[in-house]
């Protein structure tokens, strides 16, 4: 399975890494996985919205397995991040493209707002960061629920920041086998949340 993580300046820290540990860790162990950081460009540096840099590995490929997509940067309408990529444009048609291809499309936080914009949530349910729920109603057949986790099949989106851990180990278990994630879940001395806080 071959999981790319999309970073791009001004993405959340904890939205990419968080997943990064359980999908990279996973991969360790497995050679049923397979992780990458990647952007549009390709491989090199990426600063996230609190200044960590990132160094990617290489550049979106036309149909990976699984898509992750962070957010940050929407809620303060930053240039960079999130909402600065849905004025730009370019981010959201190369996630429509991946998806249109038959990638399954994951986000945590206002990465939620990016798949929006690209299109691939309309006729689904989702969720967000609970700061911006209001924006995802504004997108056009978008089903808003407020969970930590909605999974409506080729989308899966994540609540706050810390729903990153919650959406990687979902989809783990949804891809990989439920005593995978439990395993991995284990391992970071996670405890899921009760089952009423996800979705699908």
């Amino acid at each position: 399975m071959n999981i790319e993580i999309l970073l791009f300046d001004g993405f959340d820290e904890f939205d990419a890494m968080a997943p990064w540990e359980v999908f990279a860790g996973l991969a360790q162990v497995t050679d049923r996985v397979r992780a990458s950081f990647v952007t549009l460009d390709g491989a090199g540096p990426v600063r996230g919205d609190h200044g960590a840099v990132v160094m990617a590995q290489g550049a979106l490929s036309e149909r990976p397995d699984l898509l992750w997509v962070p957010g940050g940067g929407w809620l303060d309408r930053s240039p960079t991040g999130a909402w600065g990529l849905v004025q730009a444009g370019e981010v959201p048609r190369a996630i429509a493209a991946a998806h249109a291809a038959g990638t399954v499309v994951a986000s945590v936080c206002t990465g939620a707002l990016i798949l929006a914009a690209a299109g691939v949530l309309a006729g689904h349910r989702a969720t967000t960061n609970p700061h911006a729920l209001d924006d995802l109603r504004a997108f056009a057949g978008v089903t808003v629920l407020e969970a930590r986790v909605v999974d409506d099949g080729d989308v899966v989106t994540g609540g706050a920041p810390a729903c990153a851990l919650d959406v990687a180990l979902h989809l783990v278990g949804r891809f990989v086998g439920p005593d995978i994630a439990a395993a991995a879940a284990r391992e970071l001395q996670y405890v899921v949340p009760a089952v009423d806080a996800f979705v699908g």
